[in-house]
């Protein structure tokens, strides 16, 4: 049984993987839009609101959750 990820650790947020991410705009609100992460820019190696990252598209966001560990939950039910 793998793990689920951890959105507020570096180590877990990878180049590459598909993420939802909220927006610094949507922060209130907590929406959230997808996206693959091309860039890692939190430093340090754990955040308490979630890693930022910079998606391939070039969008920033805090890291909500990974959308592998979604599909996952909705395959095991």
């Amino acid at each position: 049984m793998k793990v689920a990820s951890d959105n507020r650790k570096r180590d877990d947020c990878k180049p590459g993987r598909r993420v939802q991410i909220v927006l610094k705009q949507d922060q209130r609100t907590g929406k959230t839009v997808a996206g693959i992460i091309g860039q890692v820019l939190t430093s340090s190696p754990y955040h308490s609101r979630g890693i930022k990252v910079r998606l391939t598209d070039g969008r920033v966001g805090r890291v909500a959750h990974f959308e592998e560990d979604d599909a996952a939950k909705n395959h095991s039910s």
